[in-house]
């Protein structure tokens, strides 16, 4: 269950912005092969959440869900901590996060020059 939430939120999110075409890549294996009808479940609290990420995904002229190993999905697992230390008052709402991929370090821009010239 705890795979399917950030994918649903995701979607929804996708939806609300009226985007017609979403790609959604997860470092789960079961999420990604039961949303593609590849593997089943008869648990039925994850019946529900696959029934949600099913409805959903017909409200877009293309949808894929693409696997990929969590060893390469770091940049996943670091939002998904952040998310779950955020708390907000309407349980519906998320707060945006705008990411920035820079071409040089983050201490890069705050190294300041000495008097002397010299870092």
């Amino acid at each position: 269950m705890t795979e399917y939430e950030p994918c649903i939120l995701g979607i929804r999110m996708a939806v609300n912005m009226n985007i017609k075409e979403h790609l959604d890549i997860g470092d789960s294996d079961l999420l990604i092969h039961q949303v593609q009808g590849e593997w089943s479940t008869k648990n039925v609290k994850i019946l529900l959440y696959l029934h949600c990420v099913k409805e959903m995904s017909k409200k877009f002229t293309n949808i894929e869900f693409n696997h990929v190993p969590r060893i390469q999905n770091e940049f996943d697992d670091a939002l998904a901590t952040l998310s779950s230390m955020i708390q907000h008052i309407d349980k519906n709402y998320i707060d945006p996060i705008e990411v920035e991929i820079r071409d040089q370090h983050a201490y890069f821009f705050h190294v300041e020059e000495e008097p002397d010239g010299k870092p």
